[in-house]
């Protein structure tokens, strides 16, 4: 009999405690094990156990190397196993700026498999502060959120953590607040519940950690829709010819700018047998090569992709490109959607260039070539 775990995650800190105790109360017997990480780049972390009634205990944990997963590794896992056979739930109340995925996929081991199970991964969000944190360009470095170091953006990993969840959990604020909340995680994570005054289940089978993954990686992403909800707009953008380099580099400011959040998969010229993945939130972005598409691996190698990556590939197939396709999405208040799609459309290569074929594409300058492996 496996032992349920679940992760609550949340860079509003109030929200996600309010959220883990909420859960303590409703589940008697369970525990909340929590690493504080203020000073893990020096080795060094606090580890608290508390329930419903207060700390159980703490102490201090010293790490031969100091990050999230060596905590995990080296002393949560370890944690979590010594209290399993004495505690209905596990609650792991993650440190404001960790993101639930690497917690995940590092509790993920063959040594947990018969004593934990992984049950839900909730992001405990404070309603009135989320519609602001989502637009703010800070990096966590400069806010009480972060380490010394930690060069990402705080809206970044609000957005991985919310959009990570298979549960979304709101806390404080006034009603306004969570219609406003509630309309904008309908944009960012459609198919993930939001709960206000209930939680989510908690004990029931486990999740399949690969599925969690597949959610929000690039090539296998299921991507929100064209939408308008009072003052939140999504706008999708979905085209076949490839996209020029240089111009594209050129709008990158203006396209990330027009929205808080953007993203998706896409293709250059340049690069016409890899899947580029966008991801953009609050004037920050990152490009990352996510594989090959499909259509340019020999039939011998589909085998070898996960059905949800072949799923996927089989939605966006047209003939003669295979898989590769244009789809980005941009959420935001008020989007133009012809602006948006000007903006990109103009970056597509003409029907002249198309034509020339991949010979020509190749001798084109790509200013994305140090962002990129070649």
């Amino acid at each position: 009999m496996t032992t349920p775990v679940v992760l609550v995650a949340g860079l509003h800190r109030s929200a996600r405690v309010a959220v883990v105790h909420r859960l303590l109360a409703a589940h008697p017997g369970a525990v909340a094990v929590h690493h504080d990480l203020r000073e893990v780049a020096s080795g060094r972390v606090e580890r608290t156990v508390r329930d419903v009634s207060g700390v159980l205990e703490r102490a201090e944990v010293r790490l031969a190397h100091g990050c999230v997963t060596c905590t995990v590794r080296e002393d949560l896992l370890p944690e979590l196993i010594r209290r399993a056979s004495t505690a209905p739930l596990l609650v792991v109340d993650l440190w404001d700026a960790v993101e639930p995925r690497a917690v995940a996929e590092a509790l993920d081991t063959e040594e947990a498999a018969d004593v934990l199970r992984l049950t839900c991964v909730a992001t405990a969000l404070h309603a009135a502060h989320l519609p602001v944190d989502i637009a703010r360009g800070e990096r966590l470095s400069e806010t009480a959120h972060g380490t010394a170091g930690d060069r990402r953006h705080l809206a970044e990993v609000l957005a991985r953590q919310a959009e990570y969840a298979t549960a979304l959990v709101l806390d404080g604020g006034d009603e306004e607040d969570h219609d406003l909340s509630r309309a904008l995680l309908a944009h960012l994570a459609p198919a993930t519940p939001v709960f206000a005054s209930g939680l989510p289940e908690v004990t029931g089978p486990a999740l399949h950690v690969p599925t969690l993954a597949e959610r929000v990686d690039p090539a296998t992403a299921v991507l929100p829709c064209d939408a308008r909800d009072g003052e939140v707009t999504t706008v999708v953008w979905h085209r076949l010819r490839p996209l020029h380099p240089g111009r594209l580099f050129t709008a990158l400011d203006d396209l990330v700018t027009e929205s808080v959040r953007s993203r998706g998969r896409f293709w250059l010229a340049t690069r016409p047998d890899r899947l580029l993945g966008w991801d953009a939130v609050a004037g920050g972005m990152a490009v990352e090569d996510a594989g090959p598409w499909l259509a340019a691996l020999p039939e011998a190698a589909w085998d070898l992709v996960s059905p949800a990556r072949r799923a996927a590939a089989a939605l966006d197939w047209t003939d003669p490109l295979g898989d590769r396709v244009q789809h980005l999405v941009f959420v935001g208040p008020d989007l133009e959607r012809d602006r948006i799609h000007a903006l990109l459309d103009a970056c597509l290569l003409t029907p002249e260039e198309t034509v020339a074929g991949s010979s020509a594409w190749a001798r084109y300058d790509d200013p994305f070539a140090p962002l990129l492996p070649s």
